[in-house]
């Protein structure tokens, strides 16, 4: 049988690539018999992709061949469709630059929004194209409690599309990320974050006001350092200034009140399953992180340190001010003690102190930030959920599930 005789055909003859696409109500079996179809031919298997939508199939194949099978596969193929009632269309061409399989340099870009528009894709694609990028390839990573979808894009700069998809997110009110393909996209990445106002929903320092009756004055000195209209290592010296008399016993207090911002545990949990690094840098002090950080087992981190004296808080600073200056550096040593190049780390913020580690980061993610932090960053998250931020990674829904970590 001419069949028999085709099985055992040597790869090296396949010359060309075949793109089979399979749509139909999707019902068991389909793929079985798509491949039990293919199987007497000397075929290879290059990229493939399934998803069922609304009980819809959406198969695609990608498929390498010898070039004088293709009128055998095609007519074997619709007689598989028939029999399936599904529709099976083929496309066979010269193998080359048109598989994605063989394209280097991709990108990445991922979207997120709640809603995610008709009119904002099309925003993204119109800039893709006017960077001279084509679309290879759109996957769903997560459908709840926001929406995120993955583009793989051929032929564009990586930077000129970062920066030209800012302005697309701030126009369309969507959180857009961009990233480099190949294997450096999966390599360890070590994930620093701010932790006031960004891991956990409070501003610790006006917790602790709250306690000595300065939770005003302390706050609106609070907005102005974080808008950046005054200089973070002065507006804390004057904060904890209020806080002088005030008994140690409030921090323990205070560590009481304070909660996770939502998904925080889960992204700190998948990072960690996934082998990641997490750090934490904050401008607050380590007497009432330590807690969380333990929780959390979370290696590195750095805040000031509340000088205490006789039971009381003096309103002074125990050694050097962590300001945003400190930050960037401390983010580059923990990076050095991870074996982690600056191209691989993420810096998640959302004010002022935050913009120079946030500047020099592989990627700079602004949390539901100050205008000018969003301005400054590569790209922003908007949703109150601190775990949206993996998606960005190109981390799928799926992986966070297997990872085991709920949302906390």
């Amino acid at each position: 049988m001419i069949r028999d005789n085709l099985r055992h055909m040597s790869q090296s003859q396949s010359h060309y690539t075949g793109l089979i696409l399979v749509s139909g109500v999707d019902t068991p079996g389909i793929t079985q018999s798509l491949f039990q179809t293919l199987e007497p031919f000397a075929i290879t298997v290059l990229d493939i992709e399934q998803v069922v939508i609304r009980d819809r199939l959406i198969l695609t194949v990608l498929i390498s061949l010898n070039p004088d099978h293709a009128q055998a596969i095609d007519d074997d193929l619709s007689a598989c469709a028939a029999r399936l009632s599904v529709d099976i269309a083929t496309s066979f061409q010269v193998q080359g630059e048109g598989s994605i399989a063989a394209k280097t340099g991709l990108v990445h870009v991922v979207a997120l929004g709640n809603p995610l528009a008709p009119v904002a894709i099309a925003a993204i694609a119109e800039s893709i194209a006017s960077n001279g990028g084509n679309i290879e390839k759109i996957s769903r990573t997560a459908s709840y409690p926001i929406t995120a979808i993955e583009f793989t894009i051929s032929g564009a700069v990586h930077l000129r599309l970062r920066h030209a998809l800012v302005e697309v997110a701030a126009q369309q009110g969507i959180d857009i990320a961009v990233s480099p393909g190949g294997l450096m996209r999966w390599a360890k990445k070590l994930v620093v974050m701010d932790v006031d106002s960004t891991l956990i929903q409070q501003e610790v320092i006006e917790l602790l006001a709250a306690k000595a009756g300065r939770e005003e004055q302390v706050r609106a000195i609070t907005e102005s350092a974080m808008r950046g209209d005054i200089d973070f290592a002065h507006s804390l010296v004057a904060r904890v200034a209020l806080l002088k008399g005030l008994s140690e016993d409030a921090i323990s207090q205070v560590q009481n009140e304070i909660l996770l911002t939502p998904g925080a545990r889960t992204l700190v949990k998948t990072l960690h399953t996934l082998g990641h690094s997490v750090a934490l840098v904050s401008g607050g002090f380590v007497e009432v992180i330590r807690p969380i950080v333990e929780d959390l087992g979370i290696k590195h981190y750095r805040a000031n340190s509340l000088e205490i004296s006789d039971g009381k808080l003096t309103g002074k600073i125990s050694g050097a001010i962590v300001d945003r200056a400190a930050k960037a550096q401390a983010l580059k040593e923990f990076a050095e003690i991870e074996g982690i190049h600056l191209d691989q780390t993420i810096a998640i913020g959302d004010g002022a102190n935050d913009l120079d580690m946030i500047a020099i980061a592989g990627l700079g993610i602004a949390f539901n930030a100050k205008p000018a932090v969003k301005a400054a960053a590569d790209s922003s998250v908007t949703t109150p959920y601190l775990d949206s931020v993996l998606y960005l990674l190109g981390i799928t829904r799926e992986e966070i599930e297997e990872a085991g970590a709920e949302r906390k």
